[in-house]
């Protein structure tokens, strides 16, 4: 029974001193065991808060990797090591340093999901919900962004005063959402508030009542008065949502929106990491972890300007 898995979690946590991050995107047993749930950054920020000497992040890599940035002195545990995200992985160091080359004096905006090394080559991280003020509050005024084309163009309309290069990269389960399909769930649900991710392309959050992150999109499904809602984003968001607000109704945009790496971790292997049989540790660098942290650093000095 997943009861009986979740009672042993919370057994060894406790004996082993762990605090478990959940990302909004795990199934909700996993959620259920957390001592933090949230978008990346989020609970990075709450691992390095946490009391306990060990944190186990039930997300993708580059997340985990953000934990040991900030948490140096802390055992950083990733319960699945294949869980990856394509969009981190899309540049290395050796791509960014020929864009580097070739836009010179372009400042270079990170999203949040890349990972540790290629943060070392930038001037300044962001998050999906923090990207327009920090790039407003930045001293330059051509920016190079990588490497959601679709969340920098997003952004580039709101800040238009700066002149903001993209690149050809993205999240790819958000991206080959298409504007037909939008249609069709508008078309099934027409009472439906339709809320999206930013990393849709741009005549997907064209049609959007909201655009946000994947916290602001539960935040304002939760706040609203409306009763229906088709979530343009992850589908596990979908079945949070019913869990949390059942008086409420929740539509995918697609059956296809699905982060496969996000579906790798299990309750079980959240059990088996505990017990030291799977998963990894992660363990960075220094010079790279300050590097990156560098540019961390940056993201919360303009964040808070």
């Amino acid at each position: 029974m997943i009861k009986d898995i979740q009672e042993r979690i919370a057994q060894l946590k406790k004996e082993k001193d762990v605090c478990i991050l959940a990302h909004c995107y795990q199934s909700h047993d996993i959620l259920e065991v957390a001592d933090y749930v949230g978008d990346s950054f989020g609970l990075a920020q709450k691992a390095a808060k946490a009391e306990a000497g060990t944190v186990m992040m039930c997300g993708v890599r580059f997340m985990a990797e953000t934990c040991k940035i900030l948490s140096p002195e802390k055992r950083i545990l990733l319960p699945k090591s294949d869980a990856g995200c394509p969009m981190a992985e899309q540049l290395d160091v050796d791509m960014l340093a020929q864009l580097k080359e070739r836009y010179p004096d372009h400042a270079v905006v990170a999203y949040i999901n890349t990972t540790a090394e290629l943060k070392t080559l930038c001037d300044v991280c962001v998050t999906s919900s923090s990207a327009a003020k920090i790039i407003k509050n930045m001293d330059a005024d051509k920016i190079l962004f990588i490497p959601d084309c679709n969340l920098g163009g997003y952004i580039a309309k709101q800040v238009p005063e700066k002149e903001i290069k993209l690149i050809n990269g993205g999240c790819p389960t958000h991206a080959k959402i298409t504007k037909r399909e939008v249609e069709a769930a508008k078309a099934a649900h027409p009472e439906a508030l339709f809320l999206v991710h930013p990393e849709c392309i741009a005549e997907v959050t064209a049609l959007a009542d909201f655009v946000g992150s994947t916290t602001e999109i539960m935040d304002y499904a939760k706040e609203s008065e409306a009763k229906s809602f088709i979530i343009g984003t992850e589908n596990s968001i979908v079945q949070h949502l019913g869990i949390e607000c059942s008086d409420k109704r929740f539509y995918p945009l697609s059956k296809d929106l699905v982060c496969h790496n996000m579906k790798l971790t299990t309750i079980a292997d959240v059990l088996h990491c505990l017990e030291g049989t799977d998963g990894e540790e992660i363990a960075l660098d220094e010079d790279i972890r300050l590097g990156a942290k560098r540019c961390i650093d940056e993201m919360l000095r303009l964040g808070n300007g």
